[in-house]
């Protein structure tokens, strides 16, 4: 993808939020042979973007927003990380189907605080004035090394940020 091809770091998270929405619901109405495939592309594509928010945009915002908002986004992903590594690491498809369930709960109630219109973390961005555009390339490049990564190695595990002791 060109890091043109999105306006701003919103578009492209908010591309990301679609893709993953659209995989949950192909997970829901897939038979249950295909549902592992689908369970660790969906865990893939939340690693690479919990990475990509955690080391870019989430710092581009720190003292720009609302403290709360922030905190509150990272607890969420860390949240969402402790499902989304048990889910790559087992090999009980008994509870997929449950984890995926949960696993999407939670990413729907996040996305809809990022997104939300007057008070999400998207609007409080740019009511700031953040610059999204330099922050839309640095996400894309950022994501385009993940996927790389993704493709030659694999992703390790997700990493807490802050519910680690």
């Amino acid at each position: 993808m060109p890091q043109t091809e999105f306006t701003d770091a919103i578009a492209l998270l908010k591309n990301d939020h679609r893709t993953v929405e659209d995989l949950f619901e192909k997970f829901e109405s897939a038979r249950s042979g295909s549902k592992r495939a689908l369970a660790e592309q969906i865990c893939n594509e939340l690693k690479i973007h919990a990475t990509i928010e955690e080391e870019i945009f989430y710092p581009a915002l720190r003292d720009k927003i609302e403290d709360d908002t922030l905190n509150e986004a990272y607890v969420e992903h860390d949240g969402a990380k402790l499902l989304i590594n048990d889910i790559m690491a087992s090999n009980d498809d008994e509870m997929l189907e449950a984890k995926v369930k949960v696993l999407s709960e939670e990413i729907k109630h996040h996305v809809g605080e990022e997104e939300m219109r007057i008070e999400g973390m998207f609007a409080q961005a740019r009511e700031a004035g953040v610059d999204l555009a330099a922050l839309r390339d640095e996400l894309m490049a950022r994501k385009e090394s993940l996927m790389q990564t993704l493709k030659t190695e694999g992703l390790p595990p997700a990493e807490m940020q802050v519910l680690q002791a």
